[in-house]
């Protein structure tokens, strides 16, 4: 037996019971699928950070998909709240690293 406790894909019960396991399974809803939701993305984008794989990234994006659909943001405002802040303090293409101010 292996305890996960952690949200996972839908099909996932699916996969497991293929594999001749039996899946523990429960489904969360408000609070809980939010929160399960934003340590689903520490988790993916610290898979990320580890490979660089790009199948990593999809999977953050996957997760970033799903939180703005349960958190009801609409994808427009977010899109337009993005570009405002790269419009004001720019975007991650230069690579700047700030060391420190003194």
């Amino acid at each position: 037996m292996t305890e996960y406790d952690k949200l996972v894909r839908d099909r996932i019960p699916e996969v497991v019971r293929e594999n001749g396991e039996t899946p523990v399974t429960h489904v969360a809803d408000g609070d809980e699928y939010r929160r399960r939701l934003r340590e689903k993305l520490c988790e993916e984008a610290g898979e990320f950070r580890e490979s660089g794989d790009p199948e990593e990234l999809a999977d953050v994006l996957e997760v970033l998909d799903a939180i703005r659909d349960a958190e009801e943001f609409d994808a427009e405002r977010v899109e337009r709240l993005r570009a405002e802040k790269a419009e004001e303090r720019g975007r991650f293409e230069d690579g700047v690293v700030l060391e420190r101010v003194e």
